[in-house]
């Protein structure tokens, strides 16, 4: 009895295998079916999908972006001209300066001492003069009491040899006076160099403006043997700054004085600051191979927000138009395939892999015609239609319509599906 109940759990047992193994080959003939299905199934009739835009008038901004930093309209290096030990700083990093306002102080003491020592030389020198010209006094009145004897006795005494010495010492102190006269000119231009010196020992500031950067601390030794080291960094006006950018040369045929422009700094993101082309370089820079025009732009800073140095993204607007007609530069790119025989695919082969078309034969690069004129696209009783227009400038995302059939409202052709994509 045991024997047959397991013979029969042994039947089942086989029968729900074999049941199990018809469903799985049914599931997969009925996924090939689907698969053959779905690759020899028509599509749309064998006709492409087309993707339209429509043609519509608007405002169309031409912008050449350009990357520079942003400058003081004038900065200058305060240095000194004379060698020696700083005793004393006024002003630090971002204080506000007069012209004439003194940021710092040489030791003066030996400069003192100069000056000092040209005041003695200077008074020296004018009693020199004060000496000779009472040494000229005395050989003129010797020389006029001999001649006044000559001339009473007849030329009979003096002797002339006497009256040739009172002639030369005459002359001799009057040399001397003039020696005497130039040291007291000596003297004075010494002491005043002297007190120059003394006075470029405070070395003041030569703007109104702030302080950017200070370079010097009490103690510290300055050397200006060879060329006046830089002590202090000066903006002269922080409320109105320069924006440096440098202008590619595919771009600075564009660009010009006057033109408005729009920069971001990445400080205040969403932020955008007007500014003003002020000046073009026609010198050029080049960096890595590639040619540069440095172009000079004005900005107002009146909230004190922009800082010297920053890095700015700079839109100059070098053309704008109102109510144009404006199509997608896609349109000016797209061109149909050419249409030849097609011969019909097996199920084998629309199960193996296809290498990827090629995109030229779909999309051509912009071409332009010896007239100017260009070609787009329009969707005529389901076929592509090409339609002759002129254009104009271009945003390099919408291209100006000068001349042409197009309207407003009409569907330009961009791109397509061929059919089995």
């Amino acid at each position: 009895m045991n024997d047959q109940a397991q013979s029969v759990k042994r039947l089942l047992g086989a029968d729900a295998t074999r049941r199990r193994g018809l469903v799985m080959i049914g599931l997969v003939l009925l996924g090939v079916a689907a698969v053959g299905f779905w690759l020899l199934a028509p599509r749309q009739n064998g006709k492409p999908r087309y993707e339209t835009q429509e043609v519509a008038r608007g405002r169309l901004v031409v912008k050449v972006s350009a990357t520079g930093n942003l400058q003081p309209t004038n900065q200058v290096d305060v240095g000194s001209e004379l060698s020696g030990i700083i005793d004393k700083v006024f002003v630090d990093v971002n204080d506000r300066v007069r012209q004439g306002q003194v940021l710092a102080r040489l030791d003066t003491r030996r400069l003192e001492d100069q000056v000092a020592r040209s005041r003695a030389a200077l008074t020296a020198a004018q009693a020199a003069v004060a000496q000779a010209r009472a040494t000229l006094q005395e050989a003129r009145a010797n020389l006029a009491r001999l001649e006044e004897v000559a001339r009473i006795s007849g030329g009979k005494v003096p002797s002339q040899a006497e009256l040739e010495t009172a002639r030369a010492n005459v002359a001799k102190a009057e040399a001397q006076l003039s020696s005497s006269e130039a040291g007291v000119e000596q003297a004075r231009a010494t002491l005043r160099t002297d007190e120059t010196n003394l006075a470029k020992a405070s070395i003041r500031s030569p703007i109104n403006g702030v302080v950017l950067a200070r370079k010097v601390e009490p103690g510290q030794t300055v050397a200006a043997s060879l060329q006046a080291p830089v002590l202090f960094t000066l903006a002269e006006d922080l409320t109105r700054m320069e924006l440096q950018v440098n202008v590619d040369e595919a771009d600075v045929g564009q660009v010009r004085p006057g033109q408005n422009a729009t920069f971001t700094v990445d400080a205040w993101p969403g932020r955008k600051y007007p500014a003003v082309i002020e000046r073009v370089a026609y010198g050029s820079q080049v960096t890595e191979g590639v040619v540069y025009y440095p172009t000079t732009l004005r900005v107002a800073n009146d909230d004190l927000s922009l800082r010297p140095g920053m890095t700015a993204t700079a839109e100059i607007v070098t053309a704008s138009r109102e109510d144009v007609l404006l199509v997608p530069n896609a349109a000016l790119r797209f061109s149909p395939p050419r249409t030849t025989g097609k011969k019909k695919s097996s199920l084998l082969d629309a199960l193996l892999p296809k290498p990827p078309r090629p995109q030229s034969r779909r999309i051509s690069e912009e071409v332009k015609r010896r007239d100017g004129a260009r070609q787009v696209w329009i969707l005529k009783d389901g076929a592509p239609q090409p339609v002759e227009i002129k254009t104009g400038l271009t945003d390099g995302r919408m291209t100006e319509v000068l001349d042409g059939e197009l309207k407003p409202g009409m569907l330009v052709i961009i791109d397509m599906d061929s059919p089995g994509t």
